[in-house]
């Protein structure tokens, strides 16, 4: 494999290959089931939006009345498409939104057609989610299209900053000064809360907590608003949000129709830091990254967060074994190399002697093992301690660490990190140390040359060994179980608990979804 750690290539391929064992009954589970956030997502790619407004406890979104409706009526297990369409034709509607008007009213009785009424239902949403498949593909060729012509940022790593104040229209102003200042990547971060809500809200919003709801209209906006602003800078600034939780399906989707560029979407994040059900997540996630994948969307994974929970160098291989795992599910689903941006972080307490040198081992052993990847390095944040002055010099370090290993996404770390939510002055003071530790070493990678026999060369070997005994363990007793064992972040997470159980069927022989046909033929 050779590189600069050496690492044995029967090592790695070990290592691949226990993570597919070990992925094997996960992929098997996800695709004998179906949720209602996947069958909420194949409606949307067929054309419904809106929502009921008139509903005493809230606006409820079209989709979930007419899946909530169907399941009731004659349930999921063959799938929303069936019913709905039949529905549709045998009311005459002129569309999935009239369809869900009537349902409201309590117009509309459904069931699972059989025969003819089954072949003519099947054909219909076809045809309507083909639709939808269709302006994702526009979509992804609007974006090569605008790349072409005003380029990419001139280095790499990309540099990625997070908005966040609950305003659609005031994360717009942020945004747009941020790509100004020299950012590449603008993360609009959801509101608090938003990955357990079972529903995804309509239009634009102004009243998040701590971050804006992630919607179809504010992804609009702010879609809009950095296209603008990429041709005022002469680069494409490309828009992150979050296609997590219980909507995750169904976010992915709105994603793809509004051009976003990526996505985070972990494949046990929701699971360990969430409580959300494990299998719902498993199938949410397959479905999405497929989404993903016929999208063009880059996905970031969540490995960080382990480093939050866990200590950074007694959990280090737990974060290589997620990446493996994630890479496993990734190329299941779809995705390629290019679109796969792996997460991991400089999470290490700074006090420990050598914890430089811990952090330039575990990136660098990230940086060769998935080569090809847009790996995500995440700054530093459980030893923030609100001292600022302290805080942006282990930013600086966290950026030379970057540097040096060669990391595709760096996501900016802020000086008033457990402090506050930042400001733009503070935002503005993180990318001048960004700039400066691009401008002083960006090319000091091709003079970084870890001894052989070194600390950094040794410690990775570690770490790569200690993941193959893990995953080996893994295999040996099922990844569901290593889950419910606190093996990732330390939290124990059982495959029959969690939010949104209830919201998993098990597929029926005859079950018809032509967007996951759609999406898995490529």
């Amino acid at each position: 494999m050779g590189g600069l750690l050496d690492l044995d290539p029967g090592v790695v391929a070990k290592a691949r290959h226990l993570a597919t064992q070990a992925g094997a009954p996960v992929v098997a589970l996800a695709r004998a089931h179906t949720t209602v956030a996947v069958e909420r997502a194949t409606l949307r790619l067929a054309g419904i939006t809106g929502a009921d407004t008139a509903h005493r406890a809230g606006d409820v979104p079209w989709v979930n009345r007419v899946i909530d409706t169907v399941r009731e009526h004659c349930g999921l297990e063959h799938g929303v498409v069936l019913p709905a369409f039949h529905a549709l034709k045998e009311g005459d509607f002129a569309s999935l939104t009239e369809l869900a008007e009537a349902t409201a009213a309590g117009q509309v009785q459904y069931r699972v057609p059989t025969g003819r009424a089954a072949t003519s239902a099947a054909k219909a949403a076809k045809t309507a989610v083909a639709k939808g498949i269709r302006t994702i593909d526009r979509n992804r060729a609007q974006r090569d299209k605008l790349i072409a012509k005003l380029g990419d940022p001139p280095q790499r790593p990309w540099i990625y900053l997070i908005v966040a104040t609950g305003d659609i229209d005031e994360d717009v102003v942020q945004a747009g000064n941020a790509a100004r200042a020299g950012a590449d990547i603008i993360a609009v971060i959801r509101s608090t809360g938003q990955s357990l809500l079972d529903y995804v809200p309509e239009g634009a919003t102004h009243h998040g907590f701590a971050g804006t709801y992630a919607t179809q209209e504010n992804f609009r906006i702010m879609r809009a608003a950095l296209d603008d602003v990429s041709k005022e800078v002469g680069r494409y600034v490309r828009l992150t949000n979050y296609a997590s939780g219980l909507c995750m399906p169904e976010i992915a989707v709105l994603g793809g129709l509004q051009r976003l560029d990526m996505m985070l979407n972990d494949s046990m994040y929701g699971i360990l830091f969430r409580d959300i059900n494990p299998i719902r997540t498993f199938v949410d996630q397959r479905f999405s990254r497929q989404v993903h994948a016929r999208a063009g969307i880059i996905i970031n994974t969540g490995e960080d967060n382990y480093l939050t929970t866990a200590d950074a160098v007694d959990a280090a291989h737990t974060v290589t074994v997620s990446q493996l795992l994630n890479e496993h599910f990734a190329h299941e689903a779809g995705l390629p190399d290019s679109l796969l941006g792996l997460g991991h972080a400089f999470e290490i307490n700074p006090d420990l002697p050598d914890s430089f040198r811990l952090e330039l081992a575990h990136a660098l052993l990230a940086r060769e093992l998935f080569p090809d990847a847009p790996l995500k390095w995440m700054p530093p944040t459980k030893h923030m301690t609100g001292d600022v002055f302290h805080g942006h010099l282990l930013d600086g370090f966290f950026n030379l660490a970057g540097v040096l290993t060669g990391q595709s996404i760096l996501l900016v770390g802020m000086m008033t990190e457990a402090v506050v939510t930042p400001f733009l002055a503070d935002r503005d003071l993180a990318l001048a140390n960004v700039r400066y530790v691009l401008n002083a070493a960006g090319s000091l990678r091709e003079d970084f040359r870890p001894a052989p026999d070194g600390f950094i060369v040794k410690r990775a070997h570690q770490v790569l060994g200690e993941a193959v005994d893990l995953l080996e363990r893994i295999v040996d007793d099922g990844l569901l179980t290593a889950i419910a064992d606190g093996t990732f972040g330390l939290m124990k997470r059982p495959p029959d608990g969690g939010k949104g159980a209830d919201g998993v069927i098990e597929k029926a022989d005859g079950y018809v979804n032509p967007a996951q046909l759609k999406l898995e033929a490529g």
